[in-house]
């Protein structure tokens, strides 16, 4: 796929502008009103802002048997079980964290965030 190709494709799947998104903050930190009015206030987050996290996204998940795997050579191609334009997903240290859009900036990919999940808690 061309470079111009791959530009039409990531403006086409840009959905920023017509969408209103939460923050991500907003989503995991209960606010100072609701942290008050909870019988556990919140604990200083500062301690962890520099705690690095593994992000990942993943375009696609192919099964292929050994044969297979072990006739890959440079050029070969796997397909994956999604298709052009749907969402990828985003993982935060392996666990399910938004779906998006991959864009191109430049020369290089992006995710464009489309859904934040909710994590439950036990």
């Amino acid at each position: 796929m061309s470079s111009s190709n791959q530009r039409k494709i990531s403006i086409e799947n840009d959905f920023t502008s017509n969408s209103e998104f939460k923050p991500l903050n907003d989503v995991f930190v209960k606010s100072s009103s609701e942290a008050e009015a909870s019988s556990q206030p919140l604990a200083n987050l500062k301690a962890l802002y520099d705690v690095p996290l593994q992000i990942s996204a993943v375009l696609g998940r192919a099964q292929i048997p050994i044969k297979q795997l072990l006739n890959i050579v440079p050029g070969s191609v796997i397909e994956l079980d999604r298709k052009i334009g749907e969402p990828i997903e985003i993982y935060l240290n392996n666990q399910l964290l938004a779906r998006g859009n991959v864009v191109l900036i430049e020369d290089r990919l992006g995710i464009t965030i489309t859904e934040i999940i909710k994590i439950e808690r036990s």
